[in-house]
């Protein structure tokens, strides 16, 4: 099974495992949160990210998901990567990381191809109907 690890400014990334957590009925095994505050140094932060990997690989790789890319967290996470064994997706939102857990028994590529598609799909406009306006008040 692919590893996750959530890397993210805050408390994001608990925030996150708290609603997939709610959504999937338990907490999933073989994932970790690495939070990155204001104050970190990012350079101290790479061995215990380097541990986190370790600890949620048992030999499928694991699924790097980190906030905005660019910043922080996500340039702490590519730092990690290795091309098929530990991969890095940013933007991370609740319907990418449910579709990520829904396919971390099949491939790398898979996992990354449905999370990816998952979060993207899972950001709508959604309009006000006659019905929701009415329930308002």
């Amino acid at each position: 099974m692919i590893g996750v690890l959530i890397v993210a400014h805050g408390t994001l990334g608990e925030s996150l495992v708290g609603a997939l957590t709610h959504v999937l009925g338990s907490r999933p095994a073989q994932l970790r949160v690495l939070s990155i505050t204001a104050t970190d140094d990012p350079t101290l932060l790479l061995p215990r990210a380097r541990e986190a990997i370790a600890a949620v690989d048992t030999g499928e790789g694991v699924a790097v998901f980190c906030d905005i890319y660019g910043a922080t967290p996500c340039n702490l996470a590519i730092k990690l990567a290795h091309p098929g064994r530990v991969e890095v997706v940013s933007g991370v939102n609740l319907p990418m990381l449910v579709r990520a857990f829904t396919y971390r028994t099949k491939s790398m590529e898979t996992l990354l191809t449905k999370a990816i598609s998952g979060g993207c799909e899972g950001v709508l406009h959604v309009p006000a109907t006659a019905r929701h306006a009415t329930s308002r008040g």
